[in-house]
């Protein structure tokens, strides 16, 4: 009765730890997935934690990691400028659904970085990752498997030192 149905009983110290230890991994979900809008640079981990500190964010023990760092995506938007980075992709159509599907697809871009017309509509293009599922199954179920979708990136981000001037 008890091996089935009991629970099993955490010391103080484990439970301490193991919330830490989520708190420490949704930041660095936080600091994997976002940037800063202005500079386009990532936020280092301890920068997301302290913010996470200053909300009061309490970590909840039954959730995914990844679903409550979407939410504190959410409420760090409303104290810091903190923006998930954008994904790049490109999309390849036939010509002819090319043209009507463009204009179904441009609500959902954020960026078209170039576009080339030839045989095919080629474009290259930043979206919100929220976004991605949609637009996939949009490019499915209109080109009917003829059209193709290629992630360039996951996110697009500026890497190296800043200049001053």
């Amino acid at each position: 009765q008890i091996l089935s149905k009991g629970e099993l009983q955490v010391s103080d110290k484990e439970r301490h730890t193991q919330l830490e230890q989520m708190f420490r991994d949704i930041a660095t979900i936080v600091a994997d997935k976002c940037v800063n809008p202005e500079t386009k640079r990532p936020y280092t981990v301890i920068l997301i934690e302290r913010a996470m500190k200053d909300i009061h964010y309490s970590v909840k023990p039954h959730k995914s990691t990844k679903q409550q760092a979407l939410e504190v995506i959410r409420q760090l938007k409303e104290t810091m400028q903190i923006e998930r980075a954008h994904m790049r992709l490109r999309f390849i159509l036939p010509i002819k659904e090319g043209k009507k599907l463009k204009e179904r697809l441009k609500p959902l871009i954020k960026v078209i970085e170039s576009e080339d017309f030839h045989e095919q509509l080629e474009i290259v293009c930043l979206i919100d990752p929220g976004c991605f599922r949609e637009i996939d199954e949009l490019i499915r179920s209109e080109t009917k498997g003829k059209g193709t979708l290629e992630v360039l990136s996951l996110k697009d981000v500026e890497e190296g030192d800043e200049k001053l001037e």
